[in-house]
């Protein structure tokens, strides 16, 4: 069986700026169309043709969720919107997200509707556009999808980044009460889980895994006062999901092949997934559950921050 992985997959892959009129790069990876991949909701990415013929579409709004807060602003898609993670989506007072009414004004404020179409693109692979997809899916919003590549490929395709901010007529969505019992875990569901001997992916990289980092390689070493895992998880570094040279999730059968036969993971399967603080985690949540149509998989975005500082939290190494 070959291993899908290199040490480079889960790592944070630089970008570059290409413009119209500039020349592409040669070597530039050609991407398999979506349809053909053998997904179970193909629907819910989308490629960068469709956004280029759609970017225009009143009824579509691209949202561009990074890491880097600042990047959006260097240049982004013509008409993106930007979703600032720290102080859009979570509260400012109480780890936790902010709730239904800040939420609706917030989404009512970037010019979306009921019949809007919400796409989610940003840096490091998409992972922060996952992530703002998932919070989303929280408070029950519909008719979400991802740009396949991300900020990156939409680079190197060497397509329009610009610096002008859109302005949108005032939204009208509805937003529903947030819902965490289904796609959210907490610490005391966590623990339960590990009782149960429940199905754990831990999708850090392979050195917070083992203890020996509290952060991703070329990162603070912070966040926690312990290092390891929790008890019985796999680890399952995230980015083993992306194609490195085009940034686009692999098709089906190769994640099938790293997610089912070479870890052991069932569709059927009660899966909770975790990272450091959530965000890389609900990356592998989008992959298993949309692309692989895993039924029940919960994101801990309390992750390694949470767990890592809790006292007589039961941890292991290698």
């Amino acid at each position: 069986m070959t291993r899908l992985w290199s040490p480079e997959a889960w790592e944070p892959q630089p970008f570059s700026f290409y413009h119209k009129g500039e020349d592409m790069p040669e070597t530039l990876a050609a991407v398999s169309d979506i349809s053909a991949r053998g997904y179970a909701r193909p629907e819910v990415l989308v490629s960068t043709q469709w956004v280029e013929e759609h970017r225009n579409d009143p009824k579509v709004r691209l949202l561009e969720s990074n890491e880097d807060i600042l990047l959006y602003e260097t240049g982004h898609i013509p008409g993106a919107v930007k979703i600032d993670w720290v102080t859009e989506l979570n509260d400012p007072l109480v780890r936790d997200y902010v709730d239904r009414a800040r939420f609706e004004r917030l989404l009512r404020a970037k010019g979306i509707n009921n019949d809007t179409t919400i796409v989610f693109y940003g840096d490091k692979n998409n992972w922060w556009a996952t992530y703002a997809f998932w919070v989303f899916k929280l408070f029950g919003v519909e008719n979400l999808k991802v740009l396949d590549g991300g900020r990156l490929r939409w680079a190197d395709e060497g397509r329009d980044l610009v610096t002008e901010v859109p302005k949108y007529p005032q939204g009208n969505i509805t937003v529903k009460e947030r819902d965490d019992a289904r796609i959210r875990a907490f610490r005391a569901e966590v623990e339960q889980h590990v009782k149960r001997s429940g199905k754990l992916v831990d999708v850090r990289s392979p050195e917070e895994y083992r203890g020996e980092r509290l952060h991703m390689p070329e990162y603070p070493n912070e966040g926690a006062l312990r290092g390891g895992h929790i008890p019985g998880a796999k680890s399952i570094p995230w980015g083993r999901a992306i194609t490195p040279e085009t940034h686009t999730f692999r098709p089906a059968e190769e994640l099938r092949t790293i997610y089912e036969a070479e870890n052991g993971l069932q569709t059927t399967d009660n899966v909770i997934a975790y990272c450091r603080i959530g965000e890389r985690s609900s990356h592998t949540w989008f992959a298993l559950t949309y692309l692989l149509g895993f039924k029940m998989v919960r994101n801990y975005d309390g992750s390694w921050t949470e767990w890592g500082n809790t006292v007589r939290a039961p941890i292991e190494k290698p």
